[in-house]
């Protein structure tokens, strides 16, 4: 198996498992819009309110964005300064993304989970809860996000990388993925 195919076979899997994450983490989305609606009509409606339930949509909101981070820039949907990017040739549009993915992305994704290790290690040691007696006792759990958000951004990247790789030097990417 040449490098090539190697790096396409990479790409195909690595495209497949955030598409996969993505789409399922798509449906937190409507339920936090479920569960925030119920909070709401049993706090206004019923003068009820429950500290679990408030943490449960805390712990939502956060497991959407952060597991949803790679599928988005997966799907060339983050934030972008285009001043000069929409005017450049495909190829050096593939020279600005390989050097933003190098330079940025692979650097920032390390230092979070370098800088995360130690504060996720610390919340698991204890097994952390909530600060509020009634609330939820897996706050380690939401802590792990800290991790599995840039390690998704990292795969992603390096799967973006061997893209560039490929579209830069491969003598001709569509034949060397047959």
């Amino acid at each position: 198996m040449t490098i090539f195919k190697s790096l396409n076979l990479f790409i195909l899997w690595q495209n497949r498992l955030q598409r996969s994450i993505g789409q399922g983490v798509a449906w937190l989305a409507l339920l936090l819009v479920l569960a925030t609606s119920a909070a709401v009509f049993l706090r206004y409606g019923f003068d009820f309110s429950s500290s679990k339930l408030d943490e449960t949509l805390v712990y939502i909101h956060a497991s959407l964005f952060m597991l949803g981070i790679a599928y988005t820039y997966q799907q060339n949907q983050h934030v972008r300064v285009d001043v000069f990017y929409q005017r450049l040739s495909p190829r050096h549009q593939a020279w600005v993304n390989l050097l933003g993915a190098l330079l940025f992305v692979l650097p920032v994704m390390g230092f979070i989970i370098w800088s995360g290790l130690s504060y996720v290690g610390a919340s698991w040691a204890i097994q952390e809860k909530s600060i509020d007696a009634s609330g939820l006792a897996y706050v380690y759990l939401l802590k792990t996000l800290i991790l599995i958000m840039p390690g998704l951004v990292l795969l992603q990247a390096l799967s973006f990388i061997a893209q560039y790789l490929l579209e830069l030097f491969a003598p001709d990417p569509l034949a060397e993925g047959a």
